[in-house]
């Protein structure tokens, strides 16, 4: 619970054990922030007496929350001992749903992922989608030697956009009867663990932000292109996913099809790609999207092709972002996002055609662990304070 948050509740008076839990609170963050430090240290940059930094280290140690790291030695005085949270006080599951894999982690309160696996989601209803996840999840927590109990909040990114609602995904064509109501609240209690939805591309922004080439920016845009098309905003740390959390959903942008109207997803994603070198005069029965950008590289004239008019469309995708957003940075991730060595060039010099607007292009630094580490990031954020308020209250 945040101090403020003490502060500013009147229906909770106050009380000797909530300004103790208030104190231990303060320095945990401190701590978990800026890293190990003595009481002296911790009394100097919180204000609190050096008496009451004791007693709350004392209860934070006692409760599991914190541990002794090492010592120190001042030019004088005496040696200090370093506190720093103890990353084992609790866990955090993430969960990646895609269309063709699915990735489930296990992380400690530092983030530190202790376990891992990575399935091919061979699936063919959403029946066993669900029961994939819940059967790969309890085997990554069962191989990371975490007692089940250890694990408190779990996060999964999937196409589509979770109506609290109606406790279902919706607009998550690509995995079919994903939407199905209810199928989000039996894997809640398979798993044995509270669990949020996240849109897949809101995710891979947090995780970009937290862990890869987004830190520092004031705001930047994620464009995760793959089977589908997505982008996620993070804004002075924050996603921006608008009032009803469709935001950075751009895939449903109109774009002026050949026959009929399409999306712009249909003329982005990794399926245009392999349509548009057919159409050039690739073939083969199993063409994806990589073996397109692999042709590429090894001078295919119909694959080069392709991927230059990707990167032509890249960049209206680009131009209507900074156009909407005024964003410093734009990430581009995903399945195709990961081909940016072919796709910079003709996006930077077709955005130079289109726009003024024109935001630094980087590709994803997560590659196909964005989502994932989202996940795990934003199941972190949750599973700090539950453990705090658990141990706090016993």
């Amino acid at each position: 619970m945040p101090v403020s948050d003490a502060v500013e509740r009147p229906d909770q008076p106050w009380s000797r054990q909530r300004l103790r839990s208030t104190n231990a609170r303060l320095l945990l963050d401190r701590l978990r922030s800026a890293g190990a430090a003595s009481r002296a240290q911790l009394a100097r940059e919180t204000g609190l007496s050096k008496p009451t930094v004791s007693s709350a280290l004392a209860a934070l140690e006692e409760a599991g929350l914190v541990h002794e790291v090492g010592t120190q030695s001042p030019e004088r005085g005496r040696t200090a001992v370093l506190y720093a949270p103890d990353p084992s006080a609790g866990y955090a599951l993430g969960i990646d749903v895609g269309r063709s894999w699915l990735r489930v982690a296990v992380a400690n309160l530092d983030g530190e992922v202790v376990a891992r696996a990575d399935v091919r989601n061979r699936a063919r209803s959403s029946g066993a989608m669900a029961e994939l996840v819940v059967t790969t999840a309890h085997q990554v927590v069962a191989n990371s030697e975490v007692a089940p109990a250890a694990v408190v909040h779990a996060v999964v990114g999937t196409p589509g956009i979770y109506d609290e609602q109606r406790r279902r995904v919706r607009y998550a064509m690509h995995l079919p009867g994903w939407g199905r109501a209810g199928l989000f609240d039996r894997m809640r209690e398979e798993l044995g663990v509270p669990l949020e939805v996240h849109n897949d591309a809101n995710l891979a922004a947090l995780g970009e932000y937290t862990y890869g080439v987004g830190a520092g920016s004031r705001l930047f845009a994620y464009i995760l292109i793959g089977t589908g098309l997505g982008m996620g905003v993070v804004s002075e740390g924050r996603l921006f996913t608008g009032a009803h959390g469709g935001a950075g959903e751009i895939g449903f942008l109109p774009w002026p099809g050949r026959q009929k109207p399409e999306t712009l997803e249909d003329a982005v994603s990794g399926v245009a790609v392999v349509e548009a070198a057919r159409r050039f005069g690739m073939s083969g029965q199993q063409l994806t999207a990589k073996a397109v950008f692999d042709a590429a590289r090894q001078g295919n004239a119909a694959a080069i092709k392709a991927v230059e008019l990707e990167g032509e469309r890249i960049a209206h995708t680009v131009a209507a972002a900074a156009a909407v957003l005024d964003p410093d940075l734009v990430v581009l991730g995903g399945g195709v996002g990961h081909s940016v060595d072919l796709l910079l060039r003709p996006v930077r010099e077709n955005l130079r055609a289109l726009t003024p607007l024109r935001p630094k292009i980087v590709p994803s630094a997560l590659g196909e662990d964005a989502v994932l580490l989202g996940a795990v990031a934003t199941a972190l954020g949750t599973a700090r304070d539950l453990v705090f308020e658990r141990h706090s209250a016993s």
